[in-house]
């Protein structure tokens, strides 16, 4: 089937902004618009980072902070676990990276729907204010853990059972709304906006991962939004969608014939789905990092697409492998087994093809190249942990205890951040025009990769013993011998270290904004067509008078016969040219 892209039909006037205002806060253009989401996600990042040191100090160092006490514990807990799984991995990798490549990947203008776009950043801001409000009110945030299982979110036992949970919910809400017309956005504009000639099959693997992880998160996400709606029922109304018959402090509650499983399996059938909404654009922007930094075309490219794709539909049917413990009949509890080790497959290729091409590569230690590597060392460790949860018999002694922690750290905290880095590295000189200083980019990494070993990897040993997760205090338990309390103190010091280092980081950005050397046009030798605008960074309109027109794939590096070591898409083929397709062999390609 031939794609008729809207290149090929009469384009829309863009009419150029006026004004400050219209240009940098109600700006609908989608590289103002990624900045927006950025600088959001990253600000309530560094939030959640500071609380989870607040964490490790009173972990490390139990009874030595009187402004850590056991409600603020928790508090801190739920508060720092919500922001980085929803409000800075989603929110940075599909509205920060997603809103700045997709327009340029696909060779169009700007989104499909440009004031939509801007609602969805608008809308993102207020549900960050609306959670971190909830530090203000009465009786604090949520403590009820990140996962926010009733019936403790709204017993009185539960710090901020209130207005703390209250505004928590409210802010889900409208982080959903947010990421729906965000979603909506970047699948509309890959199916039906790209430039003639950008076929599915010649589109980056960040476009790839990127559409998959949207398509995914309008089917997740809804679930989500019906338990929270569900839940605030219980807390306001009175009705029983989730809360059982039961005495709390001595009083009988007023709801009976509710099921706290019920939620469960609503936010599992989100949850785990996230992990690979957010996994997904991951993957997409590493294979594009390694194939740029390796010199080389990525190895296996449709076996990588059609990974993502059953990794997509396969994550829906593995979610209550996060219920083992919750008495499932063990028919089900075989099946999610099974589908869980499925879905490992599908991955396991993917780290297959990163490593094979790597091999012989031109691999050039560029900092972008050594936090893509730094993702497949931490990835890999993490998902051969994730093979003992996925297991029923393993997992039921291992459920809520530090080696969970460690594994959910490496997988879903470290090695995205790993990508996110390698990200920024790699896109900063198309952003702004500078280089990112080499010297700071490689002592962030070589800190942040031995930090993240230093701080997780003791936690599998402290798993194994039995140390629980979630605990204010550990005191003296027999089970516990001291070495783990002082495994627990090295850890919370390397944490600290951990953190301070990414001042490094936030340094280094805006650092070069002013002094970084000038990246000039392509400075990395990149292929896909981002890196082809006639201005670096990308005027308004992306283009200039003309759209490009793509005549390769996204991968023609070191070329048989060709004259340079790469081949930009937006190049037509020569006569003493082969093209390669993806598949494997040197070919014409296919027009999908």
């Amino acid at each position: 089937m031939t794609h008729v892209a809207i290149a090929d039909q009469e384009e829309e006037t863009h009419h150029h902004p006026t004004s400050f205002v219209a240009k940098y806060v109600w700006s609908q253009d989608h590289k103002v618009i990624a900045v927006q989401y950025s600088i959001i996600a990253i600000f309530v990042g560094v939030v959640a980072l500071i609380l989870s040191g607040f964490m490790r100090l009173q972990l490390g160092f139990p009874d030595t902070f009187s402004c850590i006490n056991p409600n603020t514990y928790l508090q801190f807990m739920t508060m720092h676990g919500m922001i980085m799984v929803i409000y800075l991995l989603t929110a940075l990798l599909l509205g920060g990276f997603g809103n700045y490549l997709i327009p340029l990947m696909v060779g169009t203008r700007d989104m499909v729907f440009p004031y939509l776009n801007m609602l969805s950043v608008w809308f993102y801001f207020v549900s960050v204010l609306v959670l971190l409000a909830s530090f203000f009110v009465s009786g604090g945030p949520t403590g009820a853990g990140w996962t926010l299982y009733p019936p403790q979110t709204i017993l009185p036992g539960t710090p901020g059972n209130e207005w703390g949970i209250i505004l928590m919910i409210a802010s889900l809400a409208i982080f959903i709304v947010a990421f729906t017309m965000g979603g909506l956005n970047y699948v509309t504009t890959i199916l039906q906006a790209r430039t003639h000639g950008m076929t599915l099959m010649r589109m980056p693997l960040t476009l790839w991962g990127i559409f998959i992880a949207s398509m995914m998160g309008l089917l997740a996400f809804p679930a989500l939004l019906v338990s929270a709606i569900m839940m605030a029922l219980d807390l306001l109304a009175g009705t029983s969608f989730f809360m059982p018959t039961l005495v709390s402090l001595g009083d009988s509650v007023d709801h009976e014939g509710g099921s706290p499983l019920l939620f469960q399996h609503l936010f599992w059938f989100f949850g785990h789905p996230e992990v690979y909404i957010v996994a997904l654009p991951a993957f997409g922007m590493v294979s594009d990092v390694l194939a740029t930094h390796a010199r080389k075309n990525i190895f296996g490219y449709r076996m990588m697409v059609w990974a993502l794709v059953i990794i997509g539909a396969l994550s829906f049917a593995v979610w209550a492998h996060h219920m083992f413990v919750s008495g499932m009949n063990l028919i089900f509890g075989f099946f999610f087994a099974t589908t869980t080790l499925i879905i490992a497959v599908p991955t396991a290729i993917k780290v297959y093809n990163w490593v094979l091409t790597l091999w012989q590569g031109n691999i050039k230690l560029t900092p972008p190249m050594l936090f893509a590597i730094g993702f497949v060392f931490t990835f890999t460790h993490g998902g051969l942990s994730g093979l003992f949860l996925g297991n029923v018999i393993v997992d039921v002694p291992l459920a809520d205890t530090y080696f969970v922690v460690a594994h959910f750290h490496m997988v879903m905290g470290v090695s995205t951040v790993m990508v996110l880095f390698a990200a920024i590295y790699h896109w900063y000189p198309l952003v702004t025009g500078r280089m990112l200083h080499e010297g700071m980019a490689r002592l962030h990494f070589w800190m942040t990769f031995l930090g993240a070993y230093a701080v997780f990897l003791p936690m599998h040993y402290l798993g194994f013993l039995g140390v629980p997760r979630r605990y204010f205090a550990m005191g003296d338990t027999a089970f516990m011998p001291e070495s783990a309390h002082t495994l627990n103190a090295s850890i919370s010091i390397f944490a600290l270290v951990l953190m301070l280092i990414q001042t490094v980081f936030i340094f280094n950005l805006i650092w070069s904004l002013k002094r970084g050397p000038k990246a000039g046009h392509n400075p990395w030798g990149a292929t896909s067509l981002e890196w082809q605008t006639p201005q670096v960074p990308p005027g308004h309109g992306n283009w200039g008078d003309k759209l490009p027109v793509v005549h390769r794939w996204a991968y023609d590096f070191s070329v048989p016969n060709a004259k340079e070591d790469c081949i930009p898409q937006n190049v037509p083929k020569g006569a003493d040219e082969t093209h390669h397709d993806g598949s494997g062999e040197h070919s014409e390609g296919k027009t999908v």
